[in-house]
C-alpha cells in the first residue's frame, strides 16, 4: 500500500528552486476559497500592487501567470509576435535558445544574436543587427541567464530597442527580487518571472507585465492569439482591476497565498536591503571559494550575486561531488548545462537561502567532499576568508 510522501529537509543552493520560507509554507496551508470569492480578488489586488512595486512599474497588465516562468516566457511571445515579424533574439547560454524556439514556432523570423556562454550579451553586436535589419519588431534578451550566472545591460540594450522603434521583451526570471529590476525606468516592454527563485515561493507561477505600447500591440495584431489560455485579452478579464472579475481559469488559490506572503516579506525587507543582502553574501562565498582556489566563470562587472557559476577543479568528478553533498550534507548545488555541463556548478543564493548560514554551509561542506576526493584545493582557509567578509 502506497504511503504518504515526506521529502527530506534540503538546504537548496542550486539555480532554483530555492528555500522556500516556513512563512511562506504556512501560508499555502490557509483554508481553501474559491477563486471569486470577494476576499481572494482582495488578495488578487494586493498581489498585483505588489508585483508592480516589484517590478517597478505602472503597467495595469502586471499579474502572476497561473504556471511556472516558462509560461511566461511563452506568454510574452505568443501575444506580441505573428507570423513575418522579426526578432532580434540575443543568445548567451540556454534560456535566449528558448527564446529563440518561441519566435520560430509563432512563426517569426529570429534574427540571432550570440555570445560565448558566460558573458554578456554584446552592445555593440546588438547595434549592428539593429542596422543590418529594418522593421524589427521586438529585441529579446535573458536579463539574468540562469545557466551561466551572467547579467547583461537591461537598460542599454533597451535604449537600443526604443531607438529602433522596438518593442523589448526580456527573461527576469533569475534577476527579479535578486537585483535591481526597473521595468518603467528601463522602458520594458514585456517581462516575465518565476516564484521559484529570488522570491522563494514553490514553483508554478510566472510574474510578468506588459507596458502600454506592448498591449496596443496585442490589441493591433492581424491575427488571433494563438493560445487561449495565454492570451491576455482573454486573462484580463480575471486579473484586470475592480471587483468584478470574468472567469477564465480556476487560479491555484494556495499557490497565490505563498506569493503574497513572499511578496509581503520582500516588501517588509525592502528591495534595496533584498539587493544589499544577496551581493554581502555572494561576495562572502566568492571570498571563502577563492581562498579554497575555485574561479569563477564570469567576470566580476558582470556577474549575479543570486547565481553563481563556479569552475570545477581539474580531475575532480562533478556528480560525485554533488551526490556526496545531497548525501551527506542535504546540500544541493546545480550542474553545468549543455557545453557547461561538467565544467562549472551552479550554487545559488537566491532569496530565503541567501544567508550567512548557508554560505558557511556550502563552504565546509564542498571543502571536506573535495579534501576527501583528493581535489588540488586549499584547505583550512574557506571559512576564514568568508568570515573577514560578513565581519565589514
Amino acid at each position: 500500500m502506497t504511503t504518504s510522501f515526506h521529502p527530506p529537509v534540503r538546504t537548496l543552493m542550486g539555480p532554483g528552486p530555492s528555500d522556500v520560507s516556513p512563512r511562506v509554507l504556512a501560508a499555502m496551508a490557509r483554508p481553501t476559497i474559491g477563486h471569486l470569492d470577494p476576499e481572494f480578488i482582495r488578495m488578487m489586488d494586493e498581489v498585483k500592487e505588489m508585483l508592480k512595486n516589484l517590478f517597478k512599474t505602472k503597467n495595469e497588465l502586471t499579474m502572476p501567470i497561473s504556471a511556472p516562468g516558462s509560461a511566461g516566457m511563452e506568454a510574452c511571445f505568443v501575444n506580441l509576435i505573428e507570423p513575418g515579424d522579426k526578432v532580434i533574439v540575443c543568445q548567451n547560454g540556454v534560456f535566449g535558445g528558448r527564446m529563440k524556439e518561441n519566435v520560430v514556432r509563432f512563426g517569426g523570423e529570429c534574427i540571432l544574436v550570440e555570445d560565448e556562454w558566460g558573458t554578456a550579451v554584446s552592445i555593440e553586436k546588438v547595434k549592428a543587427a539593429f542596422a543590418a535589419n529594418a522593421d524589427v519588431k521586438a529585441l529579446a534578451f535573458v536579463h539574468a541567464e540562469t545557466s551561466t550566472g551572467v547579467c547583461s545591460d537591461a537598460k542599454v540594450l533597451c535604449e537600443l530597442a526604443q531607438a529602433n522603434g522596438a518593442l523589448t521583451i526580456v527573461d527576469a526570471v533569475t534577476s527579479l527580487g535578486g537585483v535591481n529590476v526597473d521595468v518603467d525606468g528601463w522602458g520594458i516592454d514585456a517581462i516575465y518571472s518565476g516564484t521559484q527563485k529570488c522570491l522563494s515561493c514553490p514553483p508554478g507561477i510566472s510574474p510578468v507585465s506588459f507596458s502600454a505600447k506592448a498591449v496596443e500591440a496585442v490589441q493591433n495584431r492581424t491575427t488571433p492569439v494563438p493560445s487561449w489560455f495565454l492570451d491576455t485579452n482573454l486573462v484580463m478579464g480575471y486579473w484586470g482591476g475592480g471587483g468584478k472579475r470574468a472567469y477564465h481559469h480556476t487560479a491555484p488559490v494556495n499557490s497565490l497565498y505563498a506569493l503574497h506572503e513572499a511578496l509581503v516579506m520582500l516588501e517588509e525587507e525592502g528591495l534595496d536591503n533584498a539587493y544589499t543582502r544577496h551581493q554581502k553574501h555572494h561576495l562572502a562565498l566568492r571570498a571563502g571559494l577563492e581562498a579554497m582556489g575555485i574561479g569563477f566563470l564570469v567576470d566580476e562587472d558582470s556577474r549575479l550575486p543570486q547565481l553563481n557559476s563556479v569552475l570545477i577543479p581539474e580531475g575532480v568528478d562533478d556528480a560525485a561531488v554533488r551526490t556526496a553533498l545531497l548525501q551527506n550534507y542535504n546540500l544541493e548545488i546545480g550542474a553545468g548545462l549543455g557545453a557547461l555541463a561538467g565544467k562549472v556548478w551552479r550554487i545559488g543564493l537566491m532569496g530565503t537561502a541567501s544567508t550567512q548560514r548557508n554560505v558557511m554551509l556550502c563552504l565546509d561542506a564542498l571543502e571536506n567532499t573535495l579534501a576527501g576526493m583528493d581535489a588540488p584545493i586549499k584547505v583550512g582557509v574557506a571559512a576564514q576568508a568568508a568570515a573577514a567578509v560578513f565581519a565589514k
